[in-house]
């Protein structure tokens, strides 16, 4: 992490990470990349469905390999690069039958590194095997949440499930939320911590620099007027004048449970996050 003198009142709380010590190339393979258009939060309509998005740099799209399902086949980690389209750094893996594919990489990982997908692959960082043979108190990450589905959990920078023992069919998970619960023991996952682990302290420090990554300025509700805002009109500053937090259609938010109550995956949550 890079911290800048106050040179200006942009510079003076912005933070970068250092790339070229991390970084091995700036050049992907041009193979794994796809054209990424981009929406800028619009529906098929051309009406604005999620608000705040748009602009922002051009980009193509990483096919990154979140199954991971070339088993018992083993890769060597040949670059180390940066994804426009995730807070966690990529590699590229060379596999000896001579495919490359791009994967998400763990923290501390190396160049030359070897890993492999298999049944009973060792406990080693980088390597990918089925939860139920997953030693408890271990870190994993890009997890299945049904077998062959391909990772779908803990895949932002540091963001690790913990295995916290077997029960039945099932393996017991604390998520990085706090929330504990079940999932399929025959289900995959990476053994280690998302890399780029320091992302979640970095400091924007400007507006512009949002404006990069597609994010349009948000408004707040009390500078609205009645029409546009609940909490919007009076003079000078006012409190909102409701008892309860609303968005801008009056939806009560701040604290009101948003998961449904009979959801099928209730029965498998058994501890739900703070």
């Amino acid at each position: 992490m890079k911290k800048f003198k106050p040179t200006t009142p942009s510079r003076r709380q912005m933070s970068i990470l250092e790339y070229k010590k991390i970084l091995t190339t700036d050049e992907p393979k041009k193979q794994l990349l796809t054209p990424l258009k981009k929406n800028a939060g619009r529906n098929f309509q051309g009406r604005i469905t999620v608000r705040h998005q748009g602009g922002g740099n051009k980009r193509l799209y990483r096919l990154v390999d979140f199954k991971q399902d070339k088993f018992n086949i083993e890769g060597t980690v040949k670059t180390i690069e940066y994804d426009p389209n995730r807070n966690t750094f990529i590699g590229l893996v060379s596999y000896i039958d001579g495919d490359y594919r791009y994967i998400l990489l763990p923290e501390g990982v190396e160049l030359g590194q070897k890993i492999i997908t298999a049944e009973n692959a060792p406990i080693k960082l980088g390597n990918r095997l089925p939860l139920k043979n997953i030693p408890v108190g271990t870190s994993v990450f890009n997890i299945e949440i049904m077998p062959k589905c391909g990772g779908k959990i803990s895949r932002s920078a540091g963001s690790a499930a913990e295995v916290r023992g077997l029960e039945g069919k099932y393996c017991i998970l604390k998520m990085p939320s706090g929330e504990i619960r079940k999932i399929l023991a025959d289900c995959y996952a990476t053994i280690g911590i998302p890399s780029n682990t320091e992302y979640r302290t970095l400091n924007i420090g400007k507006a512009g620099r949002t404006r990069w990554l597609g994010i349009r300025p948000t408004v707040r509700g009390t500078a609205m007027n009645p029409c546009d805002h609940p909490y919007g009109g009076g003079e000078g500053r006012q409190p909102r004048g409701t008892r309860r937090p609303k968005t801008a259609w009056g939806k009560i938010t701040g604290g009101h449970k948003t998961r449904k109550k009979k959801k099928w995956s209730n029965m498998l949550i058994l501890k739900r996050r703070k």
